[in-house]
């Protein structure tokens, strides 16, 4: 035997003990190995989100670059331009549906994005949207939410690739921790009506005492909104809405004194189908103190004065297509600040005025691009009123 041959043989034979013992230990494992549940266990969990990149070219400078709220004052200063790169819109969700046992439908769902505040442009933040636990009684028309989601108020959300989705320049509403009771009734064949009403976190600022303004209050905000869907034009069903929400915050100038500040707005939100291929979509909203509703181009109290800022705007959308795989949209929106609220705010914005229309091509099932072309209008109670427009580029993948 060659010493080729040896060492082949020997090779083989750990090779076949090896072997069988590992097979007598993993028999013996599975023997006492307890039963194991599902990674998912009995309920059905899906994963879902997008990937989105941004690039936007301003020719004037803006807040906060990556997308746009509104136009910094101009300070004289020529071609004051910017391009922004960003990634962070990408989006991750987990929705959880049941069980389900015939009278209840029990689903969940965790959302984020990465526009966590305070992080560096190539380092981004986590930023939860949605977290919420839902209820749903089907035989009663009746639906329970508790966590986080979109507010109750100004529920519709214009296609713009911009991130704000026109926030501060006249959409309101945003996401809040709430307790939401939702109820559909059939009037007939026709027409429907929907009844929502809500408790939701007060979000306020922190005051002299470093206390959050919000909580400092000791009751939460209520929103609530009736809405009614009927047939009118052939294209399809017109739905119009009516929300207000209404709240109080408790600032402290000092350790032994405070001063009451509410938060209100009264709103209306319409969809109507003009033909198969346009779609019109509208809101109009008025209030007090609206800067955490992205309303009031960001002002809610005038630190100056102790007053709260009124203001109110809206915006209009008008969807186009599909047609082949392009789709468009265009639309107008605007905040329009009661200048008088801001005596003593040389700085504080006034107006804020976007025009923009979009083009977005459907590239396959999954992946699409996108451009948009925007002009906005500030205005300042002192100098400054500023012009900006913006070029933007978007590529998604959804999942």
């Amino acid at each position: 035997m060659t010493r080729m041959t040896a060492f082949a043989t020997i090779v083989l034979l750990i090779t076949f003990s090896v072997s069988g013992w590992a097979q007598g230990n993993q028999n013996l494992a599975d023997e006492n190995a307890q039963p194991k549940n599902s990674l998912w266990s009995s309920l059905d969990i899906q994963l879902y989100g997008f990937l989105k990149v941004d690039a936007a070219y301003d020719n004037s400078r803006t807040t906060t670059g990556n997308y746009i709220l509104y136009v910094d004052p101009d300070t004289g200063k020529h071609h004051d331009d910017e391009f922004n790169l960003t990634a962070n819109e990408t989006r991750l969700g987990v929705l959880i549906n049941g069980p389900e046992d015939g009278r209840m439908k029990t689903s969940g769902r965790v959302e984020f994005d990465f526009y966590g505040s305070l992080a560096a442009e190539n380092k981004a933040k986590i930023q939860l949207r949605h977290a919420y636990v839902q209820m749903e009684w089907p035989d009663r028309d009746l639906t329970l939410l508790a966590g986080q989601t979109w507010d109750v108020i100004s529920p519709l959300i214009p296609t713009t690739l911009n991130y704000t989705v026109l926030w501060d320049v006249g959409n309101i509403g945003y996401r809040r921790p709430q307790v939401r009771l939702t109820k559909d009734h059939q009037l007939n064949d026709e027409v429907s009506l929907k009844f929502e009403g809500a408790i939701s976190r007060t979000i306020g600022r922190l005051d002299a005492t470093v206390s959050e303004s919000g909580e400092d209050a000791g009751f939460p905000t209520v929103q609530g909104r009736v809405a009614v869907t009927f047939p009118w034009l052939l294209a399809g069903d017109t739905t119009i809405g009516v929300s207000g929400h209404r709240g109080r915050e408790e600032y402290d100038t000092s350790a032994t004194t405070n001063v009451d500040h509410d938060t209100w707005s009264i709103n209306v939100d319409l969809v109507q189908p003009i033909r198969s291929w346009v779609t019109l979509k509208a809101e109009a909203f008025t209030g007090e103190n609206l800067s955490s509703y992205l309303g009031g181009i960001g002002q809610g109290v005038n630190n100056a004065t102790n007053k709260e800022i009124s203001s109110k705007g809206g915006w209009a959308a008008a969807s186009f297509g599909p047609w082949d795989d392009w789709s468009f949209t265009a639309g107008i929106s605007i905040d329009d600040v009661d200048s008088d609220d801001m005596v003593g705010d040389t700085r504080g914005r006034t107006l804020n005025r976007a025009v923009f229309a979009n083009a977005i091509r459907t590239l396959n099932e999954h992946a699409s691009v996108g451009f948009e072309l925007s002009q906005w209008r500030t205005d300042y109670k002192g100098s400054g009123d500023a012009d900006d427009v913006r070029l933007q580029a978007a590529v998604k993948y959804k999942f």
